[in-house]
């Protein structure tokens, strides 16, 4: 397409992970590097995180997810704008930006009020990598600059895995009512977004963070990022919860895990008025009630990514050395062994991939 900005000295194709087939493993394909159009612009991908959610899409059976095949995946995208559709989105060129993964309406009574994050227009593709092409590639193309964050070039692939991981759990811990003041907070599961979760609460200063891990040494990470006590399973938690609260449990239970393990045992973990955020997807269900079965009060919330705004104010903590999330690089070409190092836990810490 003729007109964009900044397109001349690009190449003519690129690499890009794509899914061809439900149920199937993506390949690495060559494919044209797309042009933007008016108000899109186009961004060479500095850093694409990998994720669970990637292998939740391509293990989905068909009709599962409202997507059409092929699309490039990589929903945690960190890249600088190289061309831009529109002559007046020229300033755009040259600066580095998180992509906000929900590519919203911008207009919706939701995306009005600032939870762009729960966008009633968004019914099919959610955004770059869920739906539409996203960042696994050498470039990427994004509908338009109001889903970008600008962020410092000099912080490195770190950034890509807070669009995505960072993003959802300080969404999480934000839209608590936690009091902090004598506040007694459990999160289980501390993996690739309940390490990140810690560090947000941290900033909250409750009076006790309760960290739970099977794993000897993400138990030893939990207590290094803030939490006062690291336990190997939710029954030790709620013993230990019963003896900090004198019985009346929990103010606040973040599950990144969502087991039917974990879910079972959330009830009997929370405090009259508490409330329970689940974040992960590990197949667990909860039945909620009043008929006694629950506390009084109780309040359940499943936290959807996190608003455009929550996302700048993760890049502030950032920046500030407040948040940052651990990694490991890989390039784009060993993608898919990358993506089977993540299915059997065989990384430490968040995949990042560089082209």
């Amino acid at each position: 397409m003729t007109g964009a900005t900044g397109t001349a000295g690009l190449p003519e194709v690129m690499r890009a992970v794509r899914l061809h087939e439900w149920g199937s493993a993506p390949t690495l394909d060559r494919i044209p590097v797309p042009t933007p159009g008016p108000g899109q612009v186009l961004l060479r991908v500095d850093a694409a995180g990998l994720c669970h959610s990637d292998l939740h899409i391509m293990d989905s059976a068909a009709g599962v997810l409202p997507y059409e095949l092929p699309f490039t995946l990589g929903h945690e995208v960190v890249g600088t704008v190289v061309a831009v559709g529109d002559d007046r989105d020229g300033d755009w060129v040259g600066r580095t930006c998180g992509v906000h993964g929900v590519w919203s309406c911008g207009k919706c009574r939701k995306c009005r009020s600032g939870r762009d994050n729960y966008c009633v227009e968004l019914t099919g593709p959610i955004g770059g990598g869920t739906g539409y092409d996203g960042g696994l590639a050498d470039y990427m193309l994004v509908p338009s600059p109001r889903h970008l964050v600008e962020v410092d070039p000099a912080a490195g692939p770190a950034l890509a895995p807070l669009t995505d991981a960072g993003l959802t759990a300080y969404h999480a811990v934000a839209d608590q009512p936690l009091n902090p003041e004598g506040a007694i907070v459990v999160v289980v599961g501390i993996g690739g977004l309940g390490h990140l979760a810690l560090q947000v609460l941290a900033a909250r200063s409750p009076e006790v963070v309760i960290a739970v891990d099977p794993r000897a040494a993400a138990r030893d990470l939990g207590l290094r990022l803030g939490a006062h006590h690291a336990v190997g399973s939710v029954a030790e938690a709620r013993s230990l919860v019963d003896e900090l609260s004198g019985g009346t449990g929990a103010d606040l239970v973040m599950d990144f895990v969502g087991s039917p393990d974990t879910l079972d045992a959330a009830p009997g973990l929370m405090a009259t008025g508490g409330a329970l955020a689940v974040v992960g997807s590990a197949g667990g269900r909860l039945t909620v009630d009043k008929t006694g079965s629950m506390p009084r009060g109780w309040r359940v919330s499943a936290p959807f990514w996190g608003p455009h705004h929550h996302l700048r104010e993760v890049f502030d903590l950032a920046a500030a050395g407040s948040l940052s999330a651990v990694v490991e690089v890989r390039g784009l070409d060993d993608v898919l062994e990358a993506y089977e190092d993540l299915r059997h836990g065989r990384a430490s810490g968040r995949l990042v991939v560089v082209p």
